[in-house]
């Protein structure tokens, strides 16, 4: 299209200029040789009249008179010759050989006046006029070119814009930011975007809340089943037929949680990428605000520090439930109180959140495996950390236990950066505008 616009803008432009330029230049030069014709015209008249005044008062021939004329004061230089009435020859400048442009004139009292120039000089200054007309033909035919591309960028940049947008929307980031390009049909196709990705967001996200609701439903039933098989398996120590069949069961239970865990991932991974710019400090108040009651209740304190204004690459829920998860894990496992600190660090715009305590740390044997199924310090399936691990690694970002005592885990995570707009980077929203138009159909 930008080529087409092109193309069109400086086809119209070459017609003008043919049709136009041209032709100004050729009767520009026309005008200019019919001026010169004219002018040696009346400067042989006004000499004539100048010559008959001085016959008429009886006064002699006067050579200086005659070499201002031949001089032309601005004009071509001339050849002027005058024949007296009694025979008396005047003449001034220099002579000229070639082809002539001439004029004479007879007086009153039969003087006869003759001005020769040179042909080629009055041809020179018509074609100077030309060329200076064919030289703005093409400085009007390159500033069309500049219009051109300039008009040509103008409205394919909306379009290219159109284009990353859909390509988001098919590789799963189904929230496109649209802003209004000032094209009337590029808009209405913007608007039409803007509604088939909310309404694509709709069906995904309940897609996604029902692969969740259904994975964790699964999961909690299935915990329980494996903790009763092991305590049947326990307490059945004098029973190797019932320990056999606890074990077998066991297996199975675990192959259908992974078949579960493998499912939802596979879920995931079909349905593309959910991250988008997220301003974490929104984030952080609603953990604050979610938490405080919980702490001041198990008479504990709950401190939340940001230091700047971040905004980062995650999946809105996701990043909450990792919070929620590091600060449930500091309340149940830690002691003292827990802070959630998050700054910046490293010359690339990391994010780091940092949840620590002041509890007794993790213990040595669980260091090494603080991350994987069912590992557990005390109370708790051990899933959260693990569970907590998968949502941060699917955004792209890091979860890993940086101090063990007292016990800091630190979530790295991607920041937008600052000089960019986050709805640039990756377009977020469904508002489309279109300013103030008539006939819209």
């Amino acid at each position: 299209m930008r080529r087409r616009l092109i193309l069109a803008t400086v086809s119209a432009v070459a017609v003008a200029v043919i049709l136009l330029g041209f032709p100004l230049a050729f009767f520009g030069g026309f005008y200019v040789f019919n001026n010169e014709q004219q002018d040696l015209a009346e400067r042989t008249s006004s000499l004539t009249r100048m010559i008959e005044n001085r016959i008429t008062r009886d006064e002699t021939f006067d050579q200086e008179l005659l070499d201002r004329y031949a001089a032309g004061e601005g004009r071509p230089a001339a050849r002027v010759r005058v024949i007296m009435p009694n025979g008396e020859m005047g003449v001034a400048g220099d002579p000229i050989e070639g082809r002539v442009l001439s004029e004479f004139e007879f007086s009153p009292s039969n003087a006869m006046v003759t001005i020769d120039i040179v042909y080629w000089d009055v041809v020179g200054r018509s074609l100077q006029v030309v060329v200076l007309v064919i030289a703005a033909a093409f400085v009007a035919f390159g500033a069309g070119i500049a219009v051109a591309v300039w008009q040509a960028n103008r409205l394919a940049a909306p379009l290219v814009y159109l284009a990353a947008s859909a390509e988001q929307l098919g590789s799963g980031q189904v929230r496109p930011h649209v802003e209004d390009s000032g094209v009337e049909e590029i808009d209405l196709v913007a608007d039409e975007l803007a509604r088939s990705a909310d309404r694509l967001a709709v069906r995904i996200a309940a897609e996604r809340q029902f692969a969740s609701d259904a994975s964790h439903q699964l999961r909690t039933p299935l915990t329980a089943l494996s903790m009763r098989l092991e305590e049947i398996s326990m307490l059945a120590d004098d029973n190797n037929e019932i320990q056999e069949e606890a074990r077998i069961s066991l297996e199975q239970v675990e192959r259908l949680v992974s078949t579960v865990d493998d499912l939802l991932a596979r879920s995931r991974r079909s349905q593309g990428g959910t991250t988008e710019p997220v301003h974490l400090e929104e984030v952080l108040l609603q953990q604050e605000e979610e938490w405080l009651p919980v702490f001041a209740k198990a008479q504990r304190t709950l401190q939340v520090q940001q230091e700047g204004d971040f905004s980062v690459l995650a999946t809105p829920g996701a990043l909450a439930q990792v919070l929620a998860t590091l600060i449930e894990n500091s309340l149940k496992h830690g002691g003292g109180q827990t802070t959630v600190v998050a700054k910046q660090q490293g010359p690339r715009g990391t994010v780091v959140v940092q949840v620590s305590d002041e509890g007794e740390g993790v213990p040595d044997e669980l260091v090494s495996t603080i991350f994987e199924r069912g590992v557990t310090s005390g109370a708790g399936t051990g899933l959260g950390l693990r569970l907590a691990r998968d949502l941060a690694t699917a955004d792209g970002a890091r979860l890993e236990l940086s101090r063990q005592r007292p016990a800091q885990f630190t979530l790295y995570l991607t920041g937008v950066p600052r000089t960019l707009d986050a709805s640039v980077v990756i377009p977020h929203g469904n508002l489309v505008k279109f300013g103030k138009r008539k006939n819209r159909a």
